[in-house]
């Protein structure tokens, strides 16, 4: 007997799933798994480092499954200033920071353990795994990541390793860097409040206490189980 359905999914490039021959309520739903878990998160870098509004069109950072790790989009404005870093696109660069960049922190709060990912629109990228504020024990790790300039305007896509990522991330922040010299702008998704901005201070984004709320089971389902990895052994 030949079973036939269509599958209707809120997936990009996906809009219908036809699916034939099956006589097995588990192949139908090997089939359907990939799929039944894709959430995607977005966010707007809408502020400065102390919590002024950007005046720019803002930079936009999505989370969605790669598979193989976390896919991470970024798209906003491309300001070419700093230009670009002398290191090969698709390749590590150290002091990335130093030049136009967005970032993403991956915190597990209870061991301040955290990755940082940092992504230039000249397609130079850096991975750090820290312990403790500011301690990095590993620099440099290769990931996938492409980019794409058209005008003032850019796109990045990487994709960042499971195995990268601290065990029990609850906690993110992003962040956003442009300009040179007097003109450099530091922006924050979650920038420091006023309040708490006191004479003199400088813009810090390993400010742990300021990152908010984030699981990867918020796009990955409930019942996915984060898997292990080497990197973090002795850190936990």
């Amino acid at each position: 007997m030949q079973l036939c359905f269509v599958v209707m999914q809120h997936i990009p490039s996906l809009t219908k799933l036809h699916v034939c021959n099956l006589d097995s309520e588990s192949v139908i739903q090997s089939i359907l798994h990939p799929f039944r878990h894709f959430r995607k998160m977005e966010f707007e870098i809408q502020h400065t480092w102390d919590s002024n509004p950007v005046d720019h069109d803002p930079i936009r950072i999505s989370f969605t499954d790669g598979q193989s790790g976390l896919r991470m989009e970024v798209s906003g404005p491309f300001f070419n200033d700093p230009e670009s870093p002398a290191g090969e696109p698709g390749i590590a660069f150290p002091g990335l920071w130093n030049y136009e960049v967005v970032e993403s922190f991956f915190l597990d709060s209870t061991k301040q353990n955290y990755l940082e990912v940092e992504l230039c629109p000249h397609g130079q990228h850096l991975i750090l795994l820290l312990s403790g504020v500011g301690n990095a024990f590993y620099q440099q790790l290769p990931i996938a990541f492409t980019t794409t300039k058209s005008g003032d305007r850019w796109t990045g896509e990487a994709v960042i390793p499971w195995t990268y990522f601290p065990p029990n991330v609850d906690k993110m922040n992003s962040y956003a860097i442009h300009g040179s010299g007097a003109a450099r702008t530091y922006e924050a998704l979650y920038p420091i409040p006023k309040a708490d901005i006191v004479e003199g201070q400088q813009p810090n984004f390993h400010r742990l206490e300021y990152f908010q709320n984030f699981r990867l089971q918020s796009i990955m389902g409930e019942d996915w189980v984060q898997p292990e990895s080497t990197l973090w052994k002795g850190k936990a």
